[in-house]
């Protein structure tokens, strides 16, 4: 594989699977027979998985044999490299508080929704880029000095100078909630000293949303069209489950890639 943009998109994809990564290091000590692939995946949708490595290069099958590729044990020690260079150390940052909310607001993204404003203290500045990884979905952004964290509809901004802005609530309850929450993860983080190493970001286009969803332009989530629901997921102004064709058994891959893609938007 030549290392492209969307060489990269496939193989974070295949690899953002527990079973998938757990098939890739099994396959390091030697090739391994169908058999014993269905084993350590419990049986269940292994030849689903072996699919998706061998799309993005990682693996090779040869009758009933599965190899590691040469690719892929490339892939692996570079990962294991980053794995040891990658370590952060967090034990200078102080633990944070999180002020009580201060505005209640309409969301503009839903008006049945909330957006409140709160204060982190004390304010974690460059810090925040080393706790992105912390969190399974969140990008930090260097122009703003802000990482941004999904939670399913919860969208939540910390800046670099303490504000925090949380988008989609329900109430102001599940917002209390919600930052709490947040104060918990950053200070276990803060606690333990270090972070995992920082992920690879991944340039996310609107066409790789609009060709992984169905495209049958059904209407069911609300929009005009499959491209209109690609434009509002990527704008952050809906979430993946509207679309209910993804729901379908024959949509299974298109819903996994589409996860993926959604949680580097």
């Amino acid at each position: 594989m030549s290392g492209g943009a969307g060489e990269t998109k496939l193989v974070n994809f295949a690899m953002a699977n527990k079973a998938r990564r757990k098939i890739i290091n099994f396959l390091a000590e030697g090739d391994k027979n169908f058999e014993e692939i269905g084993e350590i995946v419990g049986g269940r949708k292994f030849d689903f998985h072996l699919k998706i490595l061998q799309d993005a290069g990682l693996i090779e099958l040869e009758k009933e044999t599965v190899k590691i590729s040469e690719y892929g044990k490339n892939f692996l020690k570079g990962k294991k490299d980053i794995g040891i260079e990658g370590v952060k150390d967090l034990s200078q940052a102080k633990p944070v508080e999180i002020a009580e909310v201060r505005q209640l607001l309409p969301c503009i993204a839903d008006a049945s929704k909330f957006r409140v404003i709160a204060n982190m203290s004390p304010p974690l500045g460059g810090i925040l880029k080393i706790i992105e990884p912390i969190f399974p979905r969140a990008n930090y952004s260097d122009i703003k000095s802000s990482l941004m964290v999904k939670k399913g509809e919860i969208i939540t901004t910390i800046y670099g100078n303490g504000k925090v802005v949380m988008r989609m609530v329900k109430n102001e309850d599940e917002a209390k909630e919600e930052l709490e929450i947040l104060k918990k993860t950053i200070n276990e983080a803060i606690k333990k000293g270090i972070t995992p190493p920082p992920r690879e970001k991944i340039k996310v286009e609107l066409m790789d949303i609009y060709k992984y969803l169905p495209q049958t332009n059904c209407g069911k989530c609300g929009e005009q069209g499959c491209y209109s629901f690609a434009i509002r997921l990527m704008a952050g102004q809906v979430i993946l489950e509207k679309c209910m064709p993804l729901k379908e058994p024959d949509y299974a891959t298109n819903q996994e890639r589409l996860r993926f893609l959604s949680a580097y938007i």
